[in-house]
């Protein structure tokens, strides 16, 4: 059972972590990252790859939330604050009232990552989302549809991100992730380890609907605009999502759902 220590000053030291947060996001947290709101929290305290450090909760959402507070480490520190104090901790009205600081994970190797996946597995490859929006729903399809791994290009926004890890509703937390070094070959190393790369692109050369079954397929996505570079997209299975006459974008993350439920149940 976690200790509950109520506060009732909003400048408590114990407390620094939580203060400012939106100053914070964008400053970092060096190694540690705030969760967000029911749901993450509860898949925060059922997963053993981050430690979670403290939760500051507003006292009035103690009852409702115990059962999950009890799945927490005994020795993390639930603050309970009045709402009013919890706004003045944050800086803004926070109305979900849920917060918990936790520590990031050591980095994995994108090959470690994928060395370690069974005979069928599913990849995500992402490349240049740099919209945390965008970053939180694709782990959110990753999730759902029961991807292994995400692999993120270096250019990529931190997953972590306060936004992208509440828009994602704990997927962030709950797929493996691992970050290719600056000029690793994203195609060569899904090669090498039996995956086959597949580029989703309006000008891809395939219907969705048409690809044949994989055994390990890799999905990869690029931003929207710009898209995947033409290099990569020379390298790999190049597919498309057929549309309505004169209309072919979709969001990145839509488009994600729906190519990922393709490639899961084919």
């Amino acid at each position: 059972m976690p200790t509950f220590i109520p506060i009732d000053d909003p400048a408590d030291p114990r407390l620094e972590a939580y203060r400012d947060i939106r100053e914070r996001d964008l400053v970092g947290r060096q190694g540690r990252f705030i969760a967000e709101g029911e749901t993450v929290l509860r898949v925060l305290a059922g997963q053993d790859r981050f430690r979670p450090l403290s939760v500051l909760i507003a006292a009035k959402r103690l009852e409702k939330l115990k059962p999950i507070l009890e799945a927490l480490p005994a020795e993390t520190p639930v603050y309970l604050a009045s709402q009013p104090v919890l706004d003045g901790i944050v800086g803004f009205e926070l109305h979900r009232g849920i917060l918990a600081l936790a520590e990031r994970a050591a980095p994995v190797a994108a090959d470690a990552l994928l060395a370690g996946l069974p005979d069928r597995a599913l990849v995500l490859a992402l490349v240049g989302i740099s919209n945390h929006d965008n970053m939180g729903g694709l782990f959110r399809n990753a999730a759902g549809f029961g991807v292994d791994a995400v692999l993120l290009d270096p250019t990529c926004c931190d997953p972590l991100y306060r936004k992208a890890i509440r828009v994602s509703v704990g997927g962030v937390l709950r797929v493996p992730y691992a970050r290719l070094a600056e000029g690793e070959d994203l195609i060569g190393l899904l090669q090498r380890r039996g995956f086959t790369p597949v580029a989703l692109s309006p000008s891809g050369e395939t219907a969705l609907s048409d690809l044949p079954a994989l055994a390990r397929p890799a999905l990869l996505l690029g931003a929207e605009g710009p898209g995947l570079p033409a290099a990569t997209l020379a390298r790999c299975r190049t597919v498309s999502i057929p549309m309505a006459p004169g209309f072919d974008s979709l969001n990145v993350a839509v488009a994600a759902g729906i190519a990922l439920h393709q490639l899961r149940i084919s």
